[in-house]
């Protein structure tokens, strides 16, 4: 059976509109921060390969080469990670934008406030989280 989309005039959100603002400044924020952190990353990565083909082969360890392209591996890790958690933060708008926010999407019950404070990126509430484990 296909998901009913809900009109945009249909509340399904347990939230207030004044409730839902209060989640997105809050989503906005993290966005922002995340974006930052998304610049620093690919300055850090663009550097790094940078002074990797500057390095010459003689005056270079192996060791130290390891160590950079691990370095490496892990900025890019967390590049991809802070990505996909700014597109988590742009669903969560979304959301608020259709007032589909803060119901879980196993249990169909509100998601309290902390837990949407804490990670106002989620679709779960605390007990069906826990129940995924």
């Amino acid at each position: 059976m296909a998901k009913k989309e809900p009109k945009n005039d249909e509340r399904v959100s347990p939230y207030s509109d004044e409730e839902l603002e209060y989640f997105r400044e809050i989503i906005i924020k993290k966005m922002e921060e995340a974006e930052e952190e998304l610049n620093t990353l690919q300055r850090t990565l663009r550097e790094s390969m940078e002074n990797a083909s500057d390095e010459s082969a003689y005056s270079y360890h192996m060791a130290d080469a390891g160590t950079d392209a691990q370095e490496r591996e892990k900025t890019y890790m967390l590049f991809n990670r802070t990505k996909k958690f700014v597109k988590y933060l742009d669903d969560a708008l979304k959301r608020i934008d259709n007032k589909t926010y803060g119901v879980c999407k196993v249990t169909g019950k509100k998601i309290s406030k902390g837990r949407l404070e804490a990670v106002p990126h989620t679709q779960l509430s605390i007990d069906a989280k826990l129940k995924r484990r």
